[in-house]
């Protein structure tokens, strides 16, 4: 009996970490991705609301190579009721091969969570589009710590196409000044 109940246990356990890897209904990551084309900083431009951004402004996301084959990912956010920058680091890998933008990323331990590139600019990487593995997460990141209407109206649009409630959609400030730590 002991057993049989380690063995639902630990069952239990993988189903629940791999639905963390999945993605939203509808959303498909891009393919043709091209990982070193995507190394390097991206600001954020629009996210839904979480607890570990929750009321950051200017907020990037820095990209680099591991010795592993991974990505690092560093967050960055500057929480102005505290007047102070805020960091997390984290690692990423793709889950079906380098050519779909399709990674698993963790910063606490070894529970990793989907990041699914679903729309990206793919003739010059000056804008991307993410979601997690549900409709609670999603992003607007670019190359730049501003972008066209344009663009943000292309992103609700297709966001709001495939399920997420962009009503909820946070604008984070992007002012750069030359205090902002771009690198750890």
């Amino acid at each position: 009996m002991k057993q049989s109940l380690r063995i639902f246990s630990l069952l239990w356990v993988m189903v629940c970490l791999g639905g963390c890897l999945g993605m939203p209904e509808g959303v498909e990551p891009v393919r043709h991705f091209d990982g070193d084309a995507y190394l390097g900083i991206w600001y954020e431009i629009a996210r839904l609301d979480h607890s570990f951004e929750r009321g950051l402004s200017r907020v990037s996301a820095e990209y680099s190579r591991r010795d592993d084959g991974g990505i690092r990912v560093i967050n960055r956010g500057y929480d102005e009721t505290r007047d102070e920058w805020k960091s997390a680091e984290g690692r990423a890998y793709f889950v079906r091969g380098p050519e779909e933008g399709h990674l698993k990323v963790s910063f606490f331990g070894p529970f990793f969570s989907s990041y699914v590139v679903f729309e990206l600019d793919q003739g010059h990487y000056q804008y991307a589009f993410i979601s997690g593995y549900n409709h609670n997460y999603l992003w607007l990141l670019a190359r730049t710590p501003e972008v066209e209407p344009a663009l943000i109206d292309r992103f609700r649009q297709s966001a709001e196409r495939l399920g997420f409630d962009t009503r909820q959609l946070i604008f984070p400030v992007q002012k750069t000044e030359p205090s902002m730590p771009l690198t750890p």
